[in-house]
C-alpha cells in the first residue's frame, strides 16, 4: 500500500501502528502535534513541528540543507517519494518492521533527523524523542530496537548502549578507538555511507561482527542501489527510487564487487606531494590509532614539493605533548614515508559546520596565518 502511494507521488497516510512519545496519531492529529511543538515545544521540538507539516501538507517535494561538510551548505529539494523509498529499503536492510521502537537523538534540521521521522511515520514504528546532545541516553531508561547517531554521540553512550539493538552511525568518521570500543557491546552498531542527495544512507557496515577476527568490512548497499567508478576512481551511485539521475561524488572507493567497496577518501582532499598522491583520510584513519584527540591532516603550498602535508591536533598548545606525537608518528609502522607530516599544529578549538562535523578550511583558514 505504501509502495503503491509513492509511486503515484503521494504523501502515505499515516501508518496505523506509528506512535509518537506513546501516542498514535493520524495526518490531521498530527497537525495538531506540529503545531503544538513550534508554538509551545523546546527548540529541537520546533524543528521537528517544521518538518511534520512539510511533510503532511500538500506538495510532492520536501527542501532540505547539506551540512556544508564536504563544501558550502546549499538547499535541495527531495522527492517525498525517494524518502519514502529510502524509508523502505533501511527497514528491509537492517530488518526494522512495523512496531519497531526507535529513539530519535538527532536533530530535524538535517536529512538524517527528518528520515528518522519519515521512517516512523511511513513504516508504523514507535519512535521516542529526546534532546540532540553528546549524550543522548543519559536519560533514557528503556530499550530500543534502533536508533541512529553521530560518532561524537557514539563514544558518550558506550556505557549505556546496552538499552539499543540496532545502532547506525553516520555524520562523520568512526575512528579506531571508537571502533575497539564497540567490538564487545551486544548492539548491532553499522557505519553507514551516504549523503543528503541520496537522502541518507546507501550503504553500511557491521562494526562489530560475531566474529572478532574478521577484518574490517566494506561497506554493502541496501536495496536497488548500483555503484560504479568514473575516470577519477571515483564512486558513481545510480539510485532510481532515490534520485532521478545517477550521483557522481567525490570519493574515491575501491570497488569489491556490485555491492561491496572500500571508501578511500574524498579526491578534493586528495594532497598531491611531490608526485606521490596522498588521501588524508586514509593517513588520519593510521594516525587515530596512536593520537585519542581530534584531528585531521590538510597540505600546504611547499617550493620543492608542490604541496607538504600538515597534521592539525584539536588541544591547547604544550611543547611535551608536541615531542610526544612526533615520537608516536615517528615509530608508526603503518605510516609510509611520504605519510609523515611535515608539521603539527595543536588547534585548541576547530571551527565546526552547523551539526559539530569538523570544518577543515575554516579551520585552516581561521588558526594558521
Amino acid at each position: 500500500m505504501v509502495q503503491q502511494m509513492a509511486d503515484k507521488y503521494k504523501v502515505p497516510e499515516t501508518h496505523p501502528d506509528f506512535r509518537l512519545n506513546k501516542r498514535c496519531f493520524s495526518n490531521a492529529e498530527l497537525y495538531q502535534v506540529a503545531y503544538s511543538f513550534i508554538k509551545e515545544g523546546e527548540p529541537f521540538e520546533e524543528r521537528i513541528g517544521n518538518f511534520i507539516l512539510d511533510w503532511i501538507k500538500p506538495g510532492h517535494t520536501i527542501e532540505v540543507q547539506t551540512s556544508g561538510s564536504t563544501g558550502k551548505p546549499k538547499k535541495l529539494r527531495i522527492k517525498k517519494e525517494h524518502m519514502i523509498n529510502s524509508a523502505l529499503a533501511t527497514s528491509k536492510f537492517f530488518d526494522l518492521p512495523e512496531k519497531t521502537t526507535a529513539l530519535m537523538c538527532l536533530p530535524a534540521d538535517f536529512i538524517a533527523g527528518k528520515m528518522m521521522l519519515v521512517r516512523a511515520m511511513v513504516l508504523g514504528w514507535h519512535l521516542d524523542l529526546v534532546p540532540p546532545s553528546s549524550n543522548p541516553l543519559d536519560q533514557v531508561y528503556k530499550r530500543y530496537d534502533f536508533c541512529a547517531m553521530t560518532p561524537f554521540q557514539l563514544d558518550n553512550s558506550i556505557g549505556r548502549l546496552h538499552l539499543i539493538q540496532k545502532l547506525i552511525v553516520g555524520g562523520g568518521a568512526v575512528s579506531p578507538k571508537l571502533q575497539k570500543m564497540v567490538k564487545d557491546v551486544e548492539t548491532k552498531v553499522y557505519e553507514t555511507y551516504g549523503m543528503t542527495e541520496t537522502v541518507t544512507h546507501i550503504a553500511a557496515k557491521r562494526l562489530n561482527p560475531k566474529n572478532k577476527k574478521k577484518q574490517a568490512k566494506p561497506f554493502k548497499v541496501l536495496p536497488n542501489i548500483h555503484i560504479s567508478q568514473d575516470e577519477r576512481g571515483c564512486l558513481v551511485i545510480k539510485a532510481p527510487k532515490l534520485a532521478d539521475e545517477p550521483i557522481v561524488t567525490n570519493d574515491v572507493v575501491e570497488i569489491l564487487t556490485y555491492k561491496r567497496f572500500i571508501w578511500k577518501g574524498r579526491i578534493d582532499n586528495m594532497i598531491n606531494s611531490g608526485g606521490i598522491k596522498l588521501f588524508p583520510e586514509e593517513i588520519e584513519r593510521k594516525l587515530r590509532k596512536i593520537i585519542d584527540q581530534r584531528l585531521f591532516v590538510t597540505s600546504m603550498p611547499d617550493e620543492a614539493l608542490g604541496q607538504k602535508l600538515i597534521l592539525f591536533v584539536e588541544s591547547d598548545f604544550s611543547e611535551e605533548l608536541l615531542s610526544e606525537l612526533r615520537e608516536k608518528i615517528k615509530n608508526l609502522k603503518s605510516l609510509g614515508k611520504y605519510e609523515v607530516p611535515k608539521k603539527i599544529y595543536l588547534i585548541e578549538k576547530f571551527e565546526e559546520t552547523p551539526n559539530g562535523k569538523i570544518h577543515r578550511e575554516n579551520t585552516v583558514k581561521s588558526k594558521v596565518n
